[in-house]
């Protein structure tokens, strides 16, 4: 699904971002503050009126949608006078990424949400930094023609199918043996299957190495997301699914794993922050400085790896 890689031009790109408020959609933002490059014309978001309000007064948008209904008059009040045009509904954001005039599209909506948005910014021939990994899931196959047909990317947010295109920078995929996607093993790691059965939503979503929204961290704690992530992994490099495994790799350092025919390795590593993840989509052929902070190996923990226990963790099993 990896298009041709082509150095970004020099001019601003104007970037519409979908799930605005959520996690990676404020990273997002975070990065393109600090790197500059892309003018946000579009923001779009569920729900959190107040929230989109704020980033809407901050980063002045040229359009804001807003999936919940109940919260357009509050956001209609809030931005009276700024120009900027307010639309509400469950088909808005779809509509938007249909209609306006943007270069990149940035998806960090959660679940079924964000699908009709890929597909429009596909469909356009529009590159798409992709983090809602249920567009994939839903309708991979479908996206990848349409990338392929448009000549467009679809450049993975997810820090294991990111790490994964950066290993795979200069091989050929035929001479890929597996992938390996590390998963921390989250808070349950160490605990009984039966002790699992009585986990509060709390401790659920006590992720031990990553800050991520509810759902996904709910997700991580069962490893359903990295059944998705399995999934997902098939669709954006073409290896079948007996090519694709998952290690545990309880500190999140190395964030996925590439095995060549020669039996040699490759891997990504680095402090697990997702700016790095979007950062590398915004600029991808290009790398920027990271302006956030410095890291160095002498720093981490010992890197560990275990088997998955498939007692523990069956919906990865599912995928």
């Amino acid at each position: 699904m990896m298009m041709k890689a082509e150095p970004k031009a020099s001019f601003e790109r104007r970037l519409a971002l979908f799930g605005a408020t959520g996690s990676i959609g404020r990273q997002a933002l975070d990065v393109i503050e600090r790197q500059g490059g892309c003018r946000v014309v579009l923001l779009s978001t569920g729900s959190h009126a107040d929230e989109l309000a704020e980033l809407a007064l901050r980063w002045r948008p040229e359009h804001v949608t807003l999936a919940d209904e109940n919260g357009y008059a509050k956001l209609r009040e809030s931005l009276t006078g700024t120009g900027i045009r307010i639309d509400a509904g469950t088909d808005a954001a779809a509509e938007a990424a249909a209609e306006d005039d943007y270069d990149i599209s940035v998806n960090g909506l959660v679940g079924v949400a964000g699908l009709m948005p890929s597909y429009h910014s596909l469909r356009r021939g529009i590159d798409l930094a992709l983090a809602n990994k249920e567009s994939l899931v839903l309708a991979g196959d479908l996206l990848g023609r349409i990338a392929e047909r448009n000549g467009v990317c679809i450049q993975p947010i997810d820090s294991e199918h990111s790490a994964i295109l950066q290993c795979l920078q200069g091989e050929k995929i035929e001479e890929v043996a597996r992938l390996i996607l590390t998963a921390s093993g989250g808070p349950f790691r160490e605990w009984s299957v039966n002790r699992i059965k009585s986990a509060t939503v709390a401790e659920a979503l006590a992720h031990p190495t990553w800050k991520m929204g509810r759902k996904i961290t709910i997700d991580s704690a069962t490893l359903m997301n990295k059944g998705l992530e399995v999934i997902e992994a098939y669709h954006l490099f073409g290896v079948p699914p007996d090519k694709i495994d998952v290690r545990i790799h309880p500190v999140s350092i190395v964030h996925s794993m590439v095995e060549f025919v020669d039996g040699s390795f490759k891997a990504q590593l680095g402090t697990p922050d997702m700016h790095l993840p979007i950062q590398y989509a915004l600029n991808f052929p290009t790398r920027q400085p990271y302006k956030l902070r410095q890291d160095d190996p002498v720093n981490w923990p010992a890197l560990e790896f275990e088997e998955v226990d498939k007692d523990k963790y069956p919906c990865l099993g599912l995928a």
